[in-house]
């Protein structure tokens, strides 16, 4: 494996786990994340070695909260370039072959919950946090986001996750369906190991052909995804309301996007 500066990859007792290394921001992604993800779930479904991989982020605050707004793309080459390597992890996790476990911590936030819902089974601690946050910037989770949530908590409750950016504690997550278990912090890791090593105890082809039938039916909304990213690509480089809410998030204020509804609407807040 050549050496990661975003990510660690381990290798150990038939599970890889890979863990997103930024901790000081959040774990928030930018493109040499997206890219060394790729490359360590491509490496990960090739080895033979591995029945199980487990997708974490670094310290106790965040699982991932998804793209870096701090570091943004500027160009419509670069979101373009950036979309090509997102499509590449897509395919890495749905592709696979092998179940993959995320294991959060913290806060599972815009991008890190369309990471969350691209991915097999989810463990929390109490401590977890879930939500999207794209219409809070001007944007909206293109990214399967919009596609897998209804197919994982149902049609209304995609829509309030999309449209109020709620955030969602770990027993809320459960009971909508968002994860599969919710145990204490101090227990998180305990759970995942056991969960591991039951998955371990099953037959590898038994459970790739499980993956592919499962993944069958959301495969399709693959054109829908490409379609997004397209237009998540316009909007954030010409768009006005990518703008307001990257400058609003930088400058630490409330977005005011009264300007866009000829001053109708609330105070920002």
């Amino acid at each position: 494996m050549p050496d990661f500066e975003d990510i660690l990859y381990e290798v150990a007792g038939g599970r890889a786990t890979i863990t997103i290394n930024r901790p000081d921001r959040l774990n928030a992604f930018r493109s040499q994340t997206i890219r060394e993800l790729a490359e360590a779930f491509e490496a990960a479904a090739d080895d033979e070695a591995v029945g199980v991989i487990v997708f974490t982020g670094a310290g106790d605050r965040a699982f991932c909260v998804g793209g870096d707004v701090r570091d943004p793309t500027r160009t419509l080459a670069q979101k373009r370039a950036l979309h090509h390597l997102h499509d590449r992890l897509g395919l890495a996790i749905r592709n696979n072959g092998k179940p993959i476990v995320v294991k959060v911590r913290g806060y599972c936030i815009g991008g890190g919950n369309e990471l969350n819902v691209l991915c097999d089974l989810t463990i929390t601690g109490e401590s977890g946090r879930f939500g999207q946050a794209g219409p809070k910037i001007g944007s909206a989770p293109l990214w399967w986001g919009c596609q897998l949530l209804p197919a994982t908590v149902g049609e209304k409750k995609a829509r309030e996750i999309l449209y109020l950016t709620r955030q969602y504690t770990a027993e809320e997550a459960l009971q909508m369906g968002l994860v599969n278990k919710v145990v204490p912090d101090g227990d998180l890791d305990a759970e995942v190991d056991a969960w591991c090593d039951q998955i371990l105890r099953r037959s590898p082809q038994g459970l790739r052909l499980a993956k592919i039938a499962l993944n069958a039916q959301t495969d399709q909304l693959y054109g829908a995804v490409q379609h997004g990213l397209e237009l998540v690509a316009l909007n954030h480089v010409h768009g006005v309301e990518p703008a307001e809410g990257i400058a609003s998030f930088q400058e630490k204020r409330p977005a005011d996007w009264r300007k866009f509804r000829g001053g109708e609407g609330p105070e920002p807040g």
